[in-house]
């Protein structure tokens, strides 16, 4: 088993200072566009998921393991079945490029880095200390 030691420095309060408002307003930022992003998304995801039902139905004689469904109370048949396919000739899933958060995740990050700015901007000291620095690592 084997014991990391902890890394003790000082770093300058302006350069901590600087990074926690250039992580604040990113996060704003990012909070701001979750809409639109999440709309184009979609309508990636949308798209892809109509290139998959074209790509099944092109490949429906090749299908195995066929199963049906027959809803009568709402007159809904479902099928389903099995295709083996090679990862390549499959449309490839959109994947979400930006962050989700929640909105009381993002009004306490927004707080919590809020606090920190000004706690760190009323302080006379030239270099924040490691465990401060911990402290405000994770916004960074």
């Amino acid at each position: 088993m084997s014991r990391s030691k902890a890394i003790s420095v000082k770093i300058a309060t302006p350069k901590v200072i600087k990074a926690l408002e250039d992580a604040l307003a990113k996060l704003e930022k990012d909070y701001a566009e979750k809409e639109a992003n999440e709309a184009k998304y979609q309508k990636a995801y949308e798209k892809y998921r109509k290139e998959i039902a074209d790509y099944a139905i092109a490949n429906i004689k090749k299908a195995e393991n066929l199963r049906t469904n027959y809803r009568s109370w709402n007159n809904n048949l479902n099928i389903d079945f099995d295709l083996t396919v090679s990862k390549d000739s499959l449309p490839a899933e959109p994947e979400r490029d930006f962050v989700t958060m929640h909105d009381h995740e993002y009004r306490s990050q927004k707080e919590e880095m809020a606090n920190a700015i000004r706690i760190l901007k009323m302080t006379d000291e030239e270099t924040v200390s490691t465990s401060t620095y911990q402290a405000v690592a994770r916004y960074l």
